[in-house]
């Protein structure tokens, strides 16, 4: 399956401006039918808390461009919006629409970034998703919820084999990014697709360091730090081959 990963400095709080950057990367390195897409967290806005700009009203803009995008290229489009909660507060979520304009997932970002007050404003989801695509199953996670490998065994569980996390991730923490995306690879015997955007904004500086880990933790592709289309091409089989000779996941002793 091939994977187009777009690493974007989006513009602060302007929509309109980041679906057309997106658009203009897409059309220099165009996905191949069938592959996965996948933009970083809250891609049309950058990680702005306030809420009057970054979330989508009754016509669910964002989520329509996701759509769009994904029957122009035939392709499934995974990226990050802002959805309204249940108790005044918004929703980060990661959505994914299939080659037909069908929805094929939608995850709430289960530990929203207290040290920044995302956590004021965003209300946590509770409890992990999946969807099939090519063979795999695809777990979509959210930035801070890389650090928390619970998670990650939770979509194990749902027979998770492909991890795609969609981040604004610092540059201070950029280490801490690059290590945690192998070591999930690596515990979890799974492919890692770690999506960031690059660029800068108001409070925060990012490194893009977009990444595809492979189920023994080494990166087989990397975006470098540039607003760019990462592309990577990934097998379901290397899974099953890995999980069946070295069977961790079979002894792992999984809480109730």
């Amino acid at each position: 399956m091939k994977i187009f990963a777009v690493q974007l400095d989006s513009v602060w709080e302007e929509p309109r401006a980041n679906f057309e950057k997106v658009e203009r990367l897409l059309g220099v390195t165009p996905p191949s039918a069938g592959a996965l897409i996948v933009l970083p967290e809250m891609f049309s806005t950058g990680f702005s808390l306030d809420l009057s700009k970054t979330m989508q009203g009754a016509a669910r803009e964002t989520e329509e461009f996701l759509r769009m995008l994904a029957t122009r290229h035939r392709a499934t489009v995974l990226g990050g919006v802002v959805n309204p909660g249940p108790d005044g507060r918004g929703r980060n979520e990661s959505v994914a629409f299939g080659p037909g304009g069908e929805l094929r997932v939608r995850y709430v970002k289960q530990r929203p970034f207290s040290g920044a007050g995302e956590d004021a404003v965003h209300a946590a989801g509770n409890e992990s998703a999946s969807f099939s695509l090519r063979g795999f199953t695809v777990a979509p996670l959210i930035c801070y919820d890389l650090r928390f490998p619970e998670l990650f065994r939770a979509g194990v569980r749902r027979g998770a084999d492909l991890f795609v996390v969609i981040a604004a991730w610092p540059v201070k923490r950029m280490d801490h990014w690059l290590t945690l995306l192998r070591a999930r690879a690596i515990e979890n015997q799974a492919f890692v697709i770690g999506v960031n955007r690059c660029g800068s904004e108001p409070k925060f500086v990012y490194p893009g360091r977009s990444v595809v880990v492979n189920p023994h933790g080494a990166i087989i592709a990397d975006a470098g730090e540039s607003e760019t289309v990462l592309t990577a091409e990934i097998d379901h089989a290397e899974v099953q081959s890995w999980r069946a000779e070295f069977p961790a996941l079979r002894d792992a002793r999984w809480e109730r």
